[in-house]
């Protein structure tokens, strides 16, 4: 009987039993004998140094172990280089208790260890500094007049500086018959996954670790311990199967790490160190940033001018950027075209990569100002940008390697019913409710990293497959052990994916909607590299029915080998294992982006949202309703966990249109709600009926599997179409984030 493929089928979690009973096993959850805990303490001012600690009473608390502080750290690495993971931005890297130096609010400056968490914690209560404290800046509003380029050289191929001006933009804009100029203000935002933060360091003997830890990058962790620690890298070994959720913040290996293995060496024990959930407000946040946007139309509803400029926060320390401003241009073609972007420096942490980094900030900005022109226009939102519709990237002039947006527009619309929309804002009335429909185009890079992995067939006849990659909740095992299976003609059972290990193959970090396309075709050439050892061997048995069989002739498939069209011709696993002296075979293959390919084209995922919300005439309240979101994003290997990417995304999305925001005290230079009770997110009120559609997008180009990321495509259009149904329903622009149900309260409807 032959398996069905598996590519494409809605496959449940495999992991998902032991996610739900609680028997998945997190990084401050494994039971190990002899361990220390460690707690962190934060400094509490802003920018500053530290003068003396008084550490008396620390020492006189029974079950303390050891204080750490910058008096005693032992000599560590020194270049920044040493320091640097792979997400670093350029610029000077934080190392944890280097100095007295105070750099922002919340910063590291002492680690407790004790034989219990509760004493450690009390502990932290009786340490005592003296501070000289400095003026400070916190608030990129209040800053604009400080900001700068990028330092030269700092852009990375991830994270290119804004293209360069076509034509004549100020021209073009003051000769504009229609145009619309605004400004767009986002706050900070933390990532807050359900995982805290958290290290638990194996002390091996001397110079040798096992790590388990809150990580997206299992492989950036231990090369970034080796280097700071001076340990050999077969000796550092780091661990995560289970991550609960991480949205950018496990890109870079967080202070935790360091302060963890720290003890562990300095101490020769087993040490614990978890952050509390305020600390989770102490490290990578998405940056406050300020756009100022002006885009110009002719009497068609032809853009003809476009200026996206912007102003982002980084720390003072390091060049953190973001891809902002190009997104616009990559969507719709004008002739006149300016893009600025620059820093701010401000005595905060370093802002770190958050679900859609760049993407749905810059976005946000675009699809707000294209509604307002099309208003402008008397045009429809949805006619207006199938007027400025483009199958080629405008920026560039090249083709992409699929786009299907145009589908998605059709497909949302449908669904959505937005043929019947009343054109006249704040005309639709439910009760005392006002209704507003919106909708947004949303893009996204489609990435893909270098990954190497390993295949065996073993001599049990189970295929195993290797790779170091992390699964932070996006289905990767599931995903992998379908496009294993199908590559090598068995059912899912007959696979084992191991994974989250940096002992493993090479794997990047999680991140950027890109392990699908990486790992996922790093396996398939794997695979197809063991494919090729197991048919030259069969070739070579005495007597063979292969050995004339051509090699494209030979399929694998029902646990053997048969012929196209010949299936009397077949050896199982098992008999080809016994053949092989009970040995079974393995392969190793790396395998990355095509670049010389496609380098000819532009490559990116595509979506249409569609919103319905609702306004509470008195109380400005905003209810969202109804959201379709059609996604085009090439082959879709699991439409379930490819759903669940999309609604999580649509979930955030509401998120950052109407609730999250950490609120910033600037005359403290701190962030105040520092918790889940105060920091607002979404519950299960909050979310609306939603429906997800994937676009039939075919891509022979982007890679093997002809994949597109998933995890943030949605993401980027979502504030924007609640933004814009917003104004529909009310006939107020509100261009800030989140938007507050005050900035309604003012009648705006008799």
């Amino acid at each position: 009987m032959e398996n069905i493929p598996l590519v494409g089928q809605p496959v449940s979690r495999l992991e998902g039993f032991e996610k739900v009973t609680g028997s998945a096993l997190y990084a401050a959850e494994h039971n190990v004998s002899g361990l220390l805990y460690g707690y962190v303490v934060n400094s509490t001012i802003t920018k500053g140094k530290i003068l003396s600690i008084d550490v008396s009473a620390v020492l006189a608390l029974e079950g303390v172990v050891k204080i750490f502080t910058h008096e005693n750290r032992p000599s560590l690495a020194w270049f920044d280089l040493q320091y640097a993971d792979m997400d670093a931005p350029p610029g000077t890297v934080f190392k944890p208790l280097s100095d007295n130096i105070i750099r922002y609010n919340g910063q590291p400056i002492a680690l407790i260890v004790a034989e219990d968490f509760e004493t450690a914690r009390c502990a932290s209560t009786l340490i005592k500094f003296v501070y000289e404290e400095e003026p400070f800046d916190t608030v990129l509003s209040q800053n604009l007049d400080k900001a700068r380029e990028p330092k030269k050289g700092m852009s990375t191929p991830l994270k290119p500086p804004p293209p360069k001006p076509t034509g004549n933009f100020d021209k073009a804009y003051a000769d504009a018959e229609f145009k619309v100029q605004g400004e767009y203000r986002h706050g900070t935002e933390h990532h807050n996954p359900l995982e805290l933060f958290a290290t638990t360091a194996i002390y091996e003997g001397e110079g040798k670790l096992t790590i388990y830890d809150k990580t997206q990058g299992t492989i950036n962790n231990q090369l970034y311990v080796a280097n700071v620690f001076g340990l050999k890298y077969k000796n550092v070994r780091v661990l995560a199967p289970y991550v609960g959720g991480a949205f950018g913040s496990g890109l870079r290996p967080q202070y935790q790490l360091f302060l963890c293995v720290l003890a562990s060496l300095e101490l020769k024990r087993n040490v614990r160190v978890t952050l509390e959930r305020k600390q989770m407000f102490s490290f990578g946040h998405r940056p406050q940033t300020v756009q100022s946007l002006h885009f110009g139309a002719d009497g068609t509803g032809k853009l003809t001018a476009m200026n996206h400029s912007a102003v982002g926060e980084t720390s003072s320390y390091e060049d953190y950027n973001e891809i902002l401003v190009p997104w616009g241009h990559k969507l719709y073609p004008a002739s006149n075209t300016l893009f600025e972007y620059k820093l701010v420096p401000l005595d905060l942490a370093t802002p770190i990569d958050m679900r859609a980094p760049g993407g749905v900030t810059g976005m946000h900005a675009i699809e707000c100002i294209m509604d307002e022109l099309a208003y402008k226009l008397e045009m429809d939102p949805l006619d207006f940008r199938l007027k400025n519709y483009s199958e080629v990237d405008p920026s560039t002039q090249q083709p992409f390697t699929s786009k299907e947006l145009k589908q998605c527009y059709e497909k949302g619309a449908e669904e959505f019913g937005w043929h019947l929309r009343n054109p006249k804002p704040a005309g639709t009335k439910k009760g005392n409710r006002l209704v507003g429909w919106g909708m947004a185009t949303g893009i996204w890079d489609a990435y893909q990293f270098p990954a190497r992995a390993a295949a065996e067939l073993t001599k049990e006849g189970r295929l195993e497959v290797y790779n170091a990659t992390t699964d932070i909740g996006t289905g990767t095992l599931t995903v992998m052990t379908q496009i294993a299976a199908d590559e090598f003609g068995i059912s899912a059972d007959e696979v084992s994916f191991f994974y989250g290990d940096s002992k493993m193959p090479f794997s990047m970090f999680q991140g950027g909607s890109a392990i699908t396309a990486s790992t996922g075709t790093a396996v398939i050439a794997a695979i197809r590299e063991l494919k090729k050892k197991i048919i030259k061997k069969i070739k070579a048995l005495p007597d063979s029915a292969f050995t004339k069989i051509p090699e494209h002739q030979i399929v694998f498939r029902n646990g053997g080998l048969s012929v196209t069209n010949q299936p009397d011709i077949f050896i199982g696993f098992q008999e080809l294992i016994h053949a092989n002296e009970g040995r079974g075979f393995k392969a190793v293959k790396l395998a990355g982006p095509d670049l010389l390919k496609l380098r000819k084209f532009s490559k990116a995922a595509h979506s249409a949202s569609f919103v319905e919300v609702e306004v509470d005439k008195d109380l400005g309240t905003i209810t969202v309703t109804r959201v379709v979101t059609a996604v085009a994003a090439g082959k879709i290997i699991n439409p379930k966990t490819a759903r669940s990417q999309v609604l999580g995304s649509i979930i955030w999305g509401i998120s950052k249109a109407l609730h999250e925001e950490t609120l910033l005290d600037a005359e403290l230079g701190k962030y105040m709600n520092t918790n889940l009770g105060e920091y607002h997110i979404p519950v299960h009120a909050d979310i609306p009926e939603m429906k997800v559609i994937f676009a039939d997008e075919k891509d022979t180009l982007i890679n093997g599997l002809g994949v597109k990321g998933l995890g943030e495509i949605a993401m980027t259009a979502i504030p924007a179409a609640i933004a814009n149904a917003v104004f529909h329903a009310t006939g107020k622009r509100v261009n800030n984030l989140p938007i507050h149900f005050d900035n309604l309260l003012e009648p705006v409807v008799k």
